[in-house]
């Protein structure tokens, strides 16, 4: 058997310049970082039969790798010659549809499975690669880079994308004591409203290729935001990537009418009245998922509220690994 452990992402800059109708024209800027909640896929090689096995929020049974209606699994087994007598299961700490990019997760997880099971020299850029040739050149879905990137790659991380889409990955040198203030204070809240991202996605995509100006403004915006806010992050001023995450919410919600959600903004604009925070967004694509918080202060009065809303706070930290084997025999 072999299993694999592949971090989510949050995204704290540029998140949308990732998109290849926008990057191409202008190239693209993430920073993003993995953090310690995981997808987890589990590979095996039946040994009384020769079917297809594939377990995640469903079951499927088949006999050719091609009946399976699971697109990402499909299209990776078939990727690799793998037609039957295959086992994959998987789960994960967090749903997916909650903006922490649990598709591409599951993806580049099953990617490295199989590629170990074949016995594949992989290298993170190789997962990276391979899961957006996928995604994006087979399967048409209207994702970014960042995605595929954050889950092989992990750690508070840039990525630099030129027009052509290849990508440029560095790590962000801060010292544990420092990522830990920032993370204390880029507070993740739990909508309880879970949205696939492609929805939104797809109409950011479709109004860039047409040309629509207010997209293609915003979206310009958001990259030069980005910049400053990896600035700002690199040189510790954590306060100034709080007020900029504000500035970068803003112009986020130009692009879609779906990227906001039914009484977040009156939520928002109170709490950064009464308890102390400078800047926020919803994490991902929009449209539910987790809100962050940027709280200059202490967070428990915030953490509270939030509670006494119905929204829970995820407790994380950063995560420096990436995707990774943990089982292989």
């Amino acid at each position: 058997m072999i299993a694999t452990r592949t971090p989510f992402r949050v995204t704290f800059g540029g998140g949308g310049t990732d998109l290849p109708a926008f990057y191409k024209k202008r190239g693209g800027y993430i920073l993003a970082t993995g953090i310690n909640k995981y997808m987890y896929v589990t590979l095996n090689v039946p040994c009384a039969d020769r079917l297809v096995r594939l377990h995640y929020t469903q079951s499927e049974t088949v006999s050719h790798t091609r009946q399976l209606k699971h697109e990402l699994a499909r299209e990776a087994l078939l990727r690799h010659g793998i037609e039957d007598a295959i086992e994959i299961s998987s789960l994960a700490d967090l749903p997916a549809g909650t903006g922490l990019g649990s598709s591409s997760c599951y993806l580049v997880g099953l990617l490295y499975a199989v590629r170990t099971h074949l016995s594949v020299e992989t290298s993170l850029a190789d997962l990276a690669e391979e899961a957006c040739a996928i995604e994006i050149d087979t399967l048409r879905k209207p994702i970014g880079r960042q995605d595929p990137y954050m889950a092989a790659f992990g750690g508070l991380t840039e990525l630099r994308i030129s027009r052509d889409g290849s990508v440029a990955v560095s790590r962000v040198d801060l010292t544990p004591e420092m990522i830990a203030e920032l993370i204390a204070k880029t507070h993740l809240y739990y909508t309880n409203v879970q949205r696939p991202a492609v929805e939104i996605l797809a109409e950011e995509s479709a109004a860039l290729e047409r040309g629509s100006g207010d997209a293609e403004s915003a979206l310009s915006e958001m990259l030069a935001i980005g910049l400053q806010i990896g600035a700002a992050i690199k040189a510790g001023d954590f306060d100034t990537f709080g007020k900029l995450l504000h500035e970068h919410w803003n112009r986020k919600k130009r692009l879609s009418a779906k990227v906001g959600l039914e009484g977040i903004d009156d939520l928002y604009e109170h709490v950064r009245k009464e308890y102390g925070v400078l800047g926020g967004k919803i994490a991902g694509a929009g449209g539910g998922g987790f809100l962050m918080l940027y709280c200059a202060h202490d967070g428990t009065r915030l953490t509270e509220y939030m509670h006494s809303k119905g929204m829970a706070r995820l407790e994380y930290a950063a995560e420096f690994e990436g995707s990774r084997v943990l089982i292989n025999g």
